[in-house]
């Protein structure tokens, strides 16, 4: 009868442990619980993550300036210059190609109308110093002395112009490039130039010399190098204001 007991008594106990849930199920909830947390927080972060980015670049773009801007290039800012001008074509032309030769003489960054200009003027005194020499080549008998005047004319045209160059390049101490004065000195300057080349012409045709022709053909690029170099210097107020800059 004991024995029987015994058995019933095992068998109990048995039943009891097989009903108790096991361990490693609450050891599963927990890990799961762990990972659910780190995924939310890591898609917090990436959300995060992603909005600081997107703010920076709308800031970005909202900061710089416009591609179209004058000041964006200098291919830009001597379009805009010679925009004011009678030749805008041969006044970008010229200025670009001799800008490309001396890349320190416009800032890509800071580009500006007055070095522009200064530029305009170069070019304009290379072309009437090639012309200068021109003249020494042509042989025409009648109108030799109407070719030596022309020579002599071109000659003072260009001394002008470097007056104007030098105006503006000898700066003191707290001294503009530009001033009023210097502007109406450089402004008269040059219209004297256009003044001595008329005036070469002129004479030619009054010799009646057959090289009247060859000789406005070579006057061309210089006929439109001073007209470009005038309007831009007539204009140089507007053109500042334009880029947001005074006289300096």
């Amino acid at each position: 009868m004991d024995s029987i007991n015994i058995i019933k008594g095992y068998n109990k106990v048995n039943h009891t442990h097989e009903n108790q849930p096991p361990h490693k199920s609450s050891t599963t909830t927990t890990q799961k619980r762990i990972s659910t947390a780190a995924t939310v927080a890591a898609i917090l972060f990436l959300t995060l993550f992603i909005g600081l980015m997107l703010a920076a670049l709308i800031h970005e773009s909202t900061t710089e300036p416009p591609e179209s801007s004058p000041s964006s290039n200098s291919a830009e800012s001597i379009k805009t210059v010679c925009g004011v001008t009678q030749y805008p074509d041969s006044c970008f032309t010229s200025i670009s190609s001799l800008n490309n030769n001396n890349l320190s003489l416009i800032s890509q960054k800071n580009p500006d109308p007055e070095t522009i200009f200064k530029l305009s003027l170069r070019v304009t005194i290379n072309e009437l110093t090639n012309v200068s020499s021109l003249f020494k080549t042509l042989n025409e008998r009648h109108s030799e002395a109407a070719l030596r005047d022309c020579t002599s004319q071109f000659e003072d045209a260009v001394n002008r112009l470097n007056d104007s160059m030098s105006e503006m390049e000898v700066v003191g101490p707290g001294d503009k490039m530009l001033t009023e004065r210097k502007v109406n000195d450089i402004q008269t300057w040059i219209s004297a130039a256009i003044t001595d080349q008329e005036t070469c012409l002129d004479g030619l045709e009054e010799m009646g010399s057959t090289a009247v022709d060859e000789v406005k053909a070579m006057l061309k690029k210089s006929k439109e190098f001073l007209s470009n170099s005038l309007a831009i210097i007539a204009k140089i107020h507007m053109l500042l204001h334009k880029f947001d800059l005074t006289m300096h």
